[in-house]
């Protein structure tokens, strides 16, 4: 039988009628966050990052019975779920969403992890302009390719799954202005970020489609359910001087 640490266990009380859950309520709404996604952040989730950090081995257990692992970055602040991968003979149920990603999907992606990578150097948040991803994605346009409004759609639709994913945040008060979630650096390893950038430098032409590349090689990410709340987005305040951390 699952002991529960001494803070937790009881401490509980009936959120509605007929309630049989073990849980305080605040636990509780850790588990739901984490199951829509994409992810808890001490920067904008304040209140569930201390009792997530209080109720990690509860959470954990919790999650480990969806087949799902707790994924905790402390220095980051951050934590996602990630599917239990498929071990011997266990049939592991898939709970979480695949998202496919297209070419331009993935080139964006990089472009916002190698930020995230200089950031980190340089001291600062990550912070780039719509305009920023516009132009980049733009250099992988093929020369040939003489629909630039399709192209164009292409590429605005590969900045609003950054979006969808949690992995773009935009800056309330400021002129087209976001924030790259940390979380991506927990997707994405440095070693991965290193090949990747390797075939890519090799493909600047390569066609982009609505769908995933043929070849089936196109990473993939869990994807949450739901876009990310307003009351999620950041403010110009949120950023002291320029783009320097606090």
């Amino acid at each position: 039988m699952q002991s529960w640490p001494s803070e937790v266990a009881g401490s509980a009380s009936a959120a509605f009628a007929g309630d049989e859950g073990q849980l305080p309520i605040d636990t509780r709404r850790v588990l739901v966050q984490l199951l829509l996604g994409p992810s808890i952040d001490a920067r904008r989730q304040s209140r569930l990052w201390p009792v997530l950090v209080r109720d990690e081995s509860v959470v954990r257990s919790r999650l480990h019975e969806l087949f799902l692992e707790l994924v905790i970055d402390r220095d980051q602040q951050v934590a996602f779920t990630r599917q239990i991968a498929s071990e011997g003979d266990l049939d592991v149920p898939v709970l979480l969403r695949r998202a496919q990603l297209t070419f331009l999907d993935s080139v964006l992606l990089l472009m916002l992890r190698q930020r995230l990578t200089q950031a980190d150097v340089q001291g600062e948040r990550a912070v780039l302009s719509l305009l920023e991803m516009q132009e980049h994605l733009a250099l992988f346009r093929r020369q040939a390719d003489v629909d630039h409004a399709k192209f164009a759609r292409h590429a605005e639709n590969a900045i609003e799954k950054a979006k969808r994913l949690g992995l773009l945040r935009k800056i309330r008060g400021s002129d087209g202005r976001y924030e790259v979630s940390p979380t991506l650096k927990l997707l994405f390893s440095a070693e991965q970020i290193q090949a990747l950038a390797g075939a890519y430098a090799k493909l600047p032409g390569r066609d982009d489609d609505e769908g995933p590349a043929d070849d089936g090689d196109e990473p993939e990410e869990d994807e949450s359910p739901d876009d990310e709340p307003p009351d999620d987005e950041l403010t110009a305040d949120d950023l002291t001087d320029g783009e320097r951390v606090r």
